[in-house]
């Protein structure tokens, strides 16, 4: 399926909607046993009310009795979008869902400036969570540090990212919740077949990797390919590398930026 060439005419919840219906189509759902969609996204369509989570069902032909609702973060929000879904679906006792990641940084991105122009991507994906999963979702640690929200925000309809201080937050905070997620569960990064870390950018993913030398070759950097998407950047990694890899059994994921907010988890195949 050919994918939407973004422009006025495209909007988030298209670009939700085109990874919505690839997924259920590569997994044989029908739409009737979708129970709930979650958008991660900070732009969303028109002046962001109504949510994009609504429009894209709307768009969908979803039931009515359909959870639709958006988070609204960037870089770290696959990983709290994977576990806010799981606790819902648990609550709920559902048996079908779908996160989707949809972060058009063209929307708000100034082409004049290339601290941000050169960097940023757009891109949507779509996550199927069921009762009856191949890939278990471990306990997240999550982190918020708001008094730092300066570094990356949007004024008068424009990102403004203060590049120094969001490289040194990755690199001072993310190996450190690494380091502290796998002592809370009493792992190392031997146990760990893959880190598929928030694509932010090359300089950053180094200086995160840096610090876990012996593990070095295990943080994959596919920026070449793809750019920083955004919330959409961890789960582009996991279809390259890890849910058809028969090697790969066990991932951890970290997200981070804009928030500023990061988070860590596991991904494990069952």
């Amino acid at each position: 399926m050919k994918s939407p060439t973004m422009g006025k005419s495209v909007d988030t919840s298209d670009m939700a909607l085109f990874a919505f219906n690839n997924l259920i189509d590569e997994y044989d759902v029908e739409k009737s046993e979708v129970e709930a969609v979650i958008i991660v996204t900070q732009n969303p369509d028109g002046e962001g009310l109504p949510h994009a989570a609504a429009i894209m069902h709307g768009k969908a032909g979803l039931e009515d009795s359909v959870a639709a609702f958006d988070i609204s973060l960037g870089c770290s929000g696959y990983v709290y979008g994977l576990s806010v879904l799981k606790g819902l679906m648990v609550e709920c006792d559902m048996k079908k869902a779908v996160l989707i990641t949809a972060d058009p940084y063209s929307k708000v991105v100034d082409r004049a400036d290339r601290t941000t122009s050169l960097l940023f991507g757009d891109a949507a994906t779509a996550t199927l969570l069921t009762n009856n999963p191949k890939v278990a979702i471990d306990r997240p640690l999550m982190s918020t540090r708001g008094v730092d929200w300066k570094s990356l925000f949007v004024q008068e309809g424009v990102v403004n990212m203060n590049g120094r201080a969001v490289y040194d937050f990755a690199r001072e905070a993310v190996p450190k919740q690494i380091a502290e997620y796998l002592e809370k569960n009493k792992m190392d990064l031997s146990s760990v077949d893959l880190v598929a870390l928030h694509q932010g950018s090359s300089a950053i993913i180094d200086a995160i990797r840096s610090k876990f030398s012996e593990h070095k070759g295990k943080f994959i950097n596919n920026l070449e390919y793809h750019g920083n998407t955004v919330s959409s950047s961890i789960p582009i990694v996991l279809k390259e590398q890890f849910l058809d890899n028969d090697q790969i059994k066990v991932v951890l994921i970290s997200g981070f930026g804009v928030g500023l907010s990061w988070a860590t988890n596991i991904l494990r195949k069952i």
